[in-house]
């Protein structure tokens, strides 16, 4: 039977060292999108809302008591919990600590990195992920290379350029979706990407929902990603 999840991971603990000044004082999810008033896991929070999750749990570390704080103070559309580890577990041990916080541990449960700013239907990628019978699957994007591409011919002529074309591979998209048995495969301490993961891609038990065509997506790492993410909603209000 299809379970579309209710409950959500997010992971908050990075120190955003490449987002610096704005991460002086604050965790990289609180630093906000010009232009909207709201950190970025305030529109995290209300895509998952939006989506049918009703419990979320907040993975704090770097400055974690800032987060903590607005977390408290914000007008949630959603039941939200935080946890800090209390020593460095590494992604996928993190990712297992928050995850034996959610309320309904026997259950499906969506997972996202918290720098990730993006739109898209996750009932969508939960019906792909049980269609699939995976254990876990990854969202997957096709970010735009941020250089221009030179197109040549097979004399060596330059026939083309193109500006910041799509990259020819998918990525990991920072955004998941668990069966409840994932649970017990990640690492207490230790990165999932590296062990967890390519087990399952062996067993033919993880995969991969490429991002519809047209869905929003961008990694927050960069004061020009910043830039970016505020010129692209400005266009889509346009």
């Amino acid at each position: 039977m299809h379970t579309t999840p209710t409950q959500a991971v997010v992971l908050a603990g990075g120190q955003g060292s490449r987002l610096r000044p704005y991460t002086d004082d604050r965790p990289k999810p609180m630093v906000e999108i010009p232009g909207t008033g709201t950190p970025i896991i305030g529109h995290q929070l209300s895509w998952l809302a939006a989506e049918g999750v009703t419990d979320a749990v907040v993975s704090c570390g770097h400055l974690a008591e800032v987060l903590q704080e607005w977390l408290a103070s914000a007008d949630l559309p959603l039941r939200v919990t935080t946890v800090v580890e209390t020593e460095p577990l590494g992604r996928g041990g993190g990712l297992k600590y928050a995850a034996t916080h959610l309320p309904a541990p026997d259950q499906p449960w969506y997972a996202t990195n918290g720098d990730i700013w993006t739109r898209f239907s996750l009932r969508e990628m939960a019906a792909f992920h049980t269609e699939r019978d995976a254990l876990a699957t990854l969202a997957l994007a096709r970010p735009r290379i941020p250089w221009g591409a030179v197109e040549t011919d097979t004399f060596g002529n330059i026939t083309d350029f193109i500006e910041a074309p799509p990259s020819p591979f998918l990525i990991n998209a920072g955004v998941y979706v668990f069966s409840a048995a994932f649970t017990e495969l990640l690492p207490d301490v230790g990165d999932h990407e590296r062990a967890t993961f390519p087990r399952l891609a062996r067993e033919r038990r993880l995969a991969g929902f490429p991002l519809p065509h047209g869905a929003y997506w961008r990694a927050i790492d960069t004061a020009k990603d910043l830039t970016e993410a505020a010129k692209e909603l400005a266009a889509r209000k346009a």
